[in-house]
C-alpha cells in the first residue's frame, strides 16, 4: 500500500503523462505484470506511485516526446491544500523571473518551497511563462468548483468594449483597475489589447492565493512590455486600497450573491452617490465602487447576474444610474459565456460624465443588446461563437453616441421615459423581443414555405402509402459482421477526440459526435487531419451506435471525422448499394435487436445489425424507397419546426394587436 512520501496519480493522470488515452493505460496494466501496483484508491479508481509510474514508463519507452511539466504537476496537487499549491505556483513564477528571489511566502511548507524551486529551475529551462501558465491552468481545472474565472475571450471582449466606450484623449497613457481580479484574467487581457504608451495596472484581490497568482501572471506581463503594476491583497469594498486612484477603464467580474459584503460598516460610505445598496444587492455596490474610481469620461464593464437588472430592491439605484447617464448599455450574453454556464449573464457598460469639450448632457436613452442567440449548444457545455458575438456587440455599441444610427437587429435604443417606470427593468430581452418579430410580409413568406412543405409531404405520403411489402416467408438476411468478412464493406469506429479538438496547425476536418446528433445534427468541433481515426467520405454510410441517437445515413458532404459510438461503413459498390444498406440498418427494430440491453443509453453492436440479402437490381429499387422515406422524415422535421415557429410568431402578434388584419399570401390573387 501507500508509503508516506509517495505521490499518488490516477489512471487519467498517467494517461496525460504518457500522452495517450486512459484505455491504453488500462491495457498496459492488464497486459504487463511489471506495471506498478496500486498504492491507494479503489479497484474502480486506483492510484499509483508517481515515482514508480515514471520509472515504468521510462523503462518501457512510453515517455517519448512528453515534457517534464506533466510529471511535475501531480506533486503540486499532492500538497493537498488549495492555498498552499496556489502559493507554491506563484512562488515558482517569482523564482523563474529572478533566480535570486528570497523571502518565500510564510505559509509555504518546506516541501512546497523545495517544489517551487524545482519548478522554477524547470521553467528557466523550458520557458518561464509557458511553465507558469501550464501549472496555473492545471490548478484552475483542479479547483474549478471553488473558483470562478473570466474566460479569455470574454475578458478580451470586455476590454474592447471599455476602450471603445471611454471618452477623452487616447495618447496620454492609460490606467486600468480591477477591484476583484482573481488570477488576473481581465488585467492580462487589458494589457494585451492596449497598444499605447504608459499603461498602469491596479488590481485588488482578497484571497491571498489568487492575489499571489495574479501578481505572478502580471509580473510576466510587465516584463514583456512597459506596464506598471500594483497588486493589493485586500477586500476592495471594505478596505479600498486604491481609494485615491482614478482609472480610464475599469473591468470587474465581482462575486455574486454575497450577503456579507460590508453593508453595516459601509452604510455612510461616500461611494454610494446613487444610493446605499441594499444588503441583498452587493452587485450594485461593486457598480458604484467602479464608478467612484473612473476619471471623467472613463468607462467600466462588469459581469453581472441577470437578476440585477430587474430585482425590486435595486430599482432606485438603477433609476439613478439611468437618469445620470452612468449606465449606458446592458448586454445579455449567451449561456456558457462564463460561470455559471447555465445562466445568461449580463455585461453592464458604465461611463463617467466627461469634462471640458467632451462634456455632454446626460443621454436620454440606453442601449440594450440581446446577444443570447450566439450560443453554440452542440457541445457538452454551451460554447458561444465568440467571433460573431464580439463583432455584433461592438457593432451595436458603435451606435451608442450616434442617435442618427440604428443599432443592428437584436439591439435597441430605449428612451429613459420607457425605462423609468415602477420596475426600472433593464433586461434587454424585454425590449428586443418586439423588435425581432417578423413583419406581415415575412409571415406570409413563412406560410408559403410551410405550404410547400405540406405539398411535398403529401406527394411522398401518396407514393409511400402505395408501396406493398410482401408478407409470408421470412426474408433472408445477413449481418454487418458477415458483410465485413465477405469484403462487401469495411467498418471503421470513431474514437475519443483529444481534449482540445481545435487543430493547432494544418488542415482541419469537421468532427461529428453523438452530442451533435442529439442537438441539430451538425458537426460541432474541428479535428486535425493528422489525428482523425475514422473519416466519412462522400457515399459512406455513417451509423450512430447508441440507442438514444440510433440512426444510419449516407454521408453526402465533404470528408468528416466521427467521434466515439459513431461508425463509418464503406461499401463495395459492386456488391452493395449504400442507400439500400443505410435503409436496412436504420430500422428501429434492427437497432433494438442489436442493443446490448434495454436502455436508451445502451450501445448497439454494429456487427449484429441485420441487412437483407438481395441482388443488386432489387437493392436499387429498395434504395429509391429508402431515399423517399428519408426525405419524408426530413420534411416532417422541417414542417414541425416551422409550424411551431409560425404558431409562436402569430400568437405574439395576436396578443399585441388591437384588430385582426388578414395576411395576404402570394398564392392568393390580388386585385388590380
Amino acid at each position: 500500500m501507500s508509503t508516506p512520501d509517495a505521490v499518488p496519480v490516477s489512471l487519467a493522470e498517467i494517461a496525460r503523462i504518457a500522452g495517450v488515452g486512459r484505455a491504453a493505460v488500462s491495457n498496459w496494466r492488464r497486459r504487463h505484470d511489471s506495471f506498478p501496483t496500486r498504492i491507494a484508491g479503489t479497484d474502480v479508481s486506483p492510484q499509483f506511485s508517481l515515482a514508480e509510474v515514471e520509472q515504468w514508463l521510462r523503462e518501457n519507452g512510453k515517455l517519448n516526446g512528453v515534457g517534464r511539466r506533466e510529471l511535475l504537476w501531480p506533486r503540486f496537487e499532492a500538497l493537498g491544500s488549495r492555498n498552499e499549491s496556489g502559493l507554491a505556483i506563484a512562488e515558482a513564477a517569482r523564482r523563474m523571473r529572478s533566480s535570486r528571489a528570497r523571502n518565500a511566502h510564510p505559509e509555504l511548507s518546506a516541501q512546497a518551497r523545495d517544489l517551487a524551486a524545482e519548478a522554477a529551475k524547470l521553467g528557466r529551462e523550458e520557458g518561464p511563462r509557458e511553465t507558469f501558465e501550464f501549472l496555473l491552468q492545471r490548478w484552475l481545472e483542479t479547483h474549478v468548483r471553488q473558483l470562478s474565472t473570466t474566460p479569455p475571450p470574454l475578458a478580451t471582449l470586455m476590454t474592447r468594449i471599455a476602450l471603445a466606450v471611454r471618452l477623452g484623449p487616447g495618447d496620454g497613457g492609460l490606467t486600468f483597475i480591477d477591484p476583484a481580479c482573481g488570477t488576473g484574467h481581465l488585467a492580462a487581457a487589458a494589457a494585451q489589447e492596449y497598444d499605447g504608451p504608459g499603461f498602469e495596472l491596479l488590481a485588488c484581490e482578497r484571497d491571498p492565493a489568487l492575489a499571489a497568482l495574479a501578481s505572478a501572471r502580471l509580473g510576466f506581463v510587465a516584463e514583456e512590455r512597459d506596464v506598471h503594476t500594483r497588486i493589493a491583497t485586500a477586500d476592495a469594498l471594505r478596505e479600498n486600497p486604491f481609494a485615491l486612484a482614478s482609472a480610464d477603464i475599469a473591468l470587474c467580474n465581482p462575486p455574486f450573491n454575497e450577503r456579507d459584503w460590508g453593508y453595516e460598516e459601509l452604510a455612510t460610505d461616500q461611494r454610494w452617490t446613487h444610493g446605499l445598496p441594499p444588503r441583498t444587492e452587493p452587485e450594485l455596490a461593486w457598480v458604484q465602487h467602479l464608478l467612484s474610481h473612473l476619471k471623467p469620461g472613463g468607462a467600466a464593464v462588469l459581469v453581472l447576474p441577470p437578476a440585477v437588472a430587474s430585482r425590486k430592491a435595486g430599482r432606485r439605484i438603477r433609476s439613478s444610474l439611468l437618469r445620470t447617464g452612468a449606465l449606458r448599455a446592458v448586454v445579455s450574453l449567451p449561456p456558457g459565456s462564463a460561470q455559471p454556464h447555465s445562466v445568461s449573464l449580463q455585461l453592464w457598460v458604465l461611463r463617467a460624465a466627461a469634462d471640458g469639450p467632451a462634456a455632454a448632457p446626460p443621454s436620454q436613452d440606453a442601449l440594450l443588446v440581446d446577444a443570447t442567440r450566439f450560443a453554440r449548444l452542440g457541445t457538452r457545455e454551451p460554447n458561444p461563437d465568440w467571433d460573431a458575438l464580439g463583432s455584433f456587440v461592438l457593432t451595436a455599441l458603435a451606435t451608442l453616441d450616434h442617435s442618427d444610427q440604428e443599432p443592428p437587429e437584436g439591439a435597441v435604443r430605449v428612451p429613459l421615459l420607457d425605462l423609468l417606470d415602477d420596475e426600472v427593468d433593464v433586461t434587454p430581452g424585454r425590449y428586443t423581443a418586439s423588435m425581432t418579430e417578423p413583419s406581415g410580409k415575412e409571415l406570409a413568406a413563412k406560410w408559403n414555405q410551410f405550404g410547400s412543405l405540406l405539398t411535398d409531404l403529401a406527394d411522398h405520403a401518396e407514393h409511400l402509402s402505395g408501396l406493398c411489402a410482401e408478407a409470408g416467408t421470412s426474408p433472408t438476411t445477413t449481418t454487418v459482421g458477415d458483410l465485413v468478412k465477405a469484403g462487401a464493406l469495411t467498418l471503421s469506429a470513431g474514437q475519443q477526440p483529444p481534449e482540445t479538438t481545435a487543430p493547432t496547425s494544418g488542415a482541419a476536418l469537421p468532427l461529428l459526435t453523438v452530442a451533435d446528433l442529439l442537438h441539430d445534427g451538425s458537426p460541432g468541433g474541428l479535428l486535425s487531419t493528422n489525428s482523425a481515426h475514422a473519416i466519412a467520405e462522400k457515399g459512406d454510410v455513417v451509423v450512430a451506435g447508441v440507442i438514444r441517437a440510433f440512426q444510419a445515413w449516407v454521408h453526402e458532404g465533404p470528408p468528416m471525422a466521427v467521434g466515439p459510438q459513431l461508425y463509418v461503413l464503406r461499401v463495395d459498390s459492386e456488391k452493395l448499394n449504400a442507400h439500400f444498406l443505410a435503409g436496412c440498418l436504420r430500422a428501429p427494430a434492427n437497432g433494438r435487436q442489436a442493443g446490448t440491453h434495454a436502455s436508451s443509453s445502451s450501445r448497439v453492436d454494429i456487427r449484429r445489425l441485420q441487412v437483407l440479402q438481395l441482388p443488386m437490381e432489387k437493392q436499387v429499387a429498395y434504395a429509391e424507397a429508402f431515399r423517399r422515406l428519408s426525405a419524408f422524415e426530413t420534411l416532417l422535421t422541417k414542417a414541425d419546426g416551422l409550424g411551431k415557429q409560425l404558431a409562436g410568431d402569430v400568437n405574439d402578434r395576436l396578443a399585441r394587436a388591437r384588430t385582426l388584419v388578414p395576411i395576404t399570401s402570394s398564392r392568393e390573387r390580388t386585385g388590380p
